[in-house]
């Protein structure tokens, strides 16, 4: 079986560094040469696309990154597959957002569609606070970069639940305001938990190894969130999913790769069993 990897920090039977906008020649070359194809974290979705279209098997699946982008996107894909989470609006412009009925009552959660760790989420307290985020949105909007997302807050008394995705194993931890506050993400502050109710992290790892098997995303980081008010049966709320993640909570740099290597070869094994 020949294996190509574009990933700088995986080696294969042959290694290719991608760089540009689309493609070479010699990279549409070396795809269809190959059996397998190990891609690079968050790769271009042209390099996505080539691999998928030369090659019937490429590490990462990113089919749904690419056709649900962004927050927006992710909201639509919660909703496809039927899935628990904090109602949300999504909005592709802010005249799109004058023409629609809002139903929210404050506080809520405004969300710009792109950012990671925290950045461009808002929690709104008043319809001051909402008007100062649409005139971002619509400062944005001048500069291209269009969509956003309104979603109800959940109080969650400090908490979210993180779990990644590496291959068909799944890790979990707390991300912890020890203040109980809005943002719990690590870059504001927040502390790693991984002990911290464990039937909780079962069960939302038991519901994304659904969502997972449905989706077959295979590379990502979710965070869920779980409402201290719902005294009935703590669901996981699916909020977001990160495919390009931060690896502190999974031990750091090094030991993501550890896993991360380790899966892709276990992936490997598995396409040569379904060949032999």
């Amino acid at each position: 079986m020949h294996v190509l990897s574009f990933h700088p920090l995986i080696e294969a039977d042959r290694n290719r560094f991608f760089s540009g906008n689309c493609p070479s020649e010699e990279d549409i070359d070396a795809l269809k040469w190959a059996d397998a194809v190990i891609l690079p974290q968050g790769c271009r979705e042209s390099l996505y696309r080539a691999a998928c279209r030369h090659c019937d098997c490429v590490f990462p699946n990113y089919d749904a990154f690419y056709a649900y982008p962004g927050k927006t996107g992710q909201c639509a894909l919660f909703q496809k597959m039927g899935v628990p989470h904090p109602r949300t609006v999504s909005f592709h412009s802010f005249a799109q957002f004058n023409q629609t009925s809002f139903a929210f009552s404050y506080p809520c959660v405004f969300k710009f569609a792109w950012g990671g760790e925290g950045s461009n989420v808002f929690l709104v307290r008043s319809g001051r606070e909402m008007m100062q985020c649409l005139e971002k949105a619509n400062s944005w909007e001048k500069k291209g970069k269009n969509g956003f997302v309104v979603q109800e807050y959940v109080p969650t008394g400090g908490r979210s639940l993180r779990v990644v995705v590496i291959g068909e194993q799944f890790h979990s931890y707390w991300r912890r305001d020890e203040n109980g506050g809005f943002y719990t993400n690590l870059a504001r502050g927040a502390v790693i938990d991984y002990d911290a109710f464990p039937d909780l992290q079962k069960r939302a790892v038991e519901d994304l190894r659904n969502f997972c098997r449905k989706t077959k995303i295979n590379l990502a980081g979710f965070d869920f969130l779980f409402d201290e008010t719902d005294g009935r049966q703590f669901v996981p709320l699916f909020l977001e999913i990160n495919f390009c993640f931060r690896c502190r909570g999974l031990g750091g740099v090094g030991q993501y790769h550890l896993l991360l290597e380790q899966e892709i070869r276990n992936w490997l094994a598995g396409i040569k069993r379904r060949c032999n």
